[in-house]
C-alpha cells in the first residue's frame, strides 16, 4: 500500500521544512552532529540538511519560510509545537551518542529516555526549539502481538496486488 501511493504520487523524497532564527548558528549546531549540508540547496536563505539519501531537512531563515506560508504566522518552536521530526538509528548506542553530540552542541535534551525494551527513544531540542526523536527498534524483540499484527498486514498488502 504505501509503496503504491509513493508509485501513484510519484514521491521519492521528502523534504522537512523548518524555520531557523540564524543559519549559520544551526548550520554550526547540526555540523557537530555530523551532518551535512547539500551545497546544491544551500545559500544565505536556506540550507540543505541531508539525513539520508531520500531525506532531507530544509532549514530555512524565518523571513524566507514566510514567503511559503503568507497567510499563517510561525509558530514558535520553544512554547509550541506543529511537528516532531523522529530519526531512527541502527543501534541503542547510537541514540544515546546522538544525544551526547547534541548536548556538546549546544542542544537540549527535551524529556526522559523512552525504553520499551524492543524500543529505545531520546528526544532533543535544537537551538531553534524543534523536537527531534531519536529511537532504536529492536525488530526480533518486538511483541509477538506486534510481530503479528506485521503478518497480518504485510499479507493483506500482499493480496490487494
Amino acid at each position: 500500500m504505501m509503496r503504491q501511493n509513493a508509485e501513484a504520487n510519484s514521491a521519492t523524497k521528502i523534504f522537512v521544512n523548518l524555520p531557523v532564527k540564524d543559519l549559520k548558528k544551526t548550520m554550526d549546531f547540526f555540523s557537530k552532529l555530523g551532518f551535512k549540508f547539500n551545497p546544491m540547496f544551500t545559500d544565505e536563505n536556506a540550507a540543505c540538511l541531508v539525513i539520508s539519501e531520500d531525506i532531507y531537512a530544509m532549514l530555512l531563515v524565518e523571513k524566507f519560510f514566510k514567503n511559503f506560508i503568507p497567510d499563517k504566522e510561525i509558530c514558535d518552536a520553544r512554547s509550541s509545537a506543529e511537528a516532531l521530526v523522529a530519526l531512527s538509528t541502527k543501534t541503542r548506542q547510537e541514540v544515546d551518542e546522538v544525544i551526547k553530540k547534541v548536548l556538546a552542541a549546544g542542544g537540549s535534551e527535551y524529556r526522559q529516555a523512552q525504553d520499551y525494551g524492543w524500543m529505545y527513544g531520546r528526544a532533543f531540542q535544537d537551538i531553534d526549539g524543534h523536537i527531534w526523536e531519536i529511537f532504536y527498534i529492536d525488530m526480533n524483540s518486538m511483541p509477538e502481538e506486534m510481530k503479528n499484527k506485521a503478518k497480518q498486514v504485510n499479507s493483506e498488502l500482499i493480496s490487494n496486488n
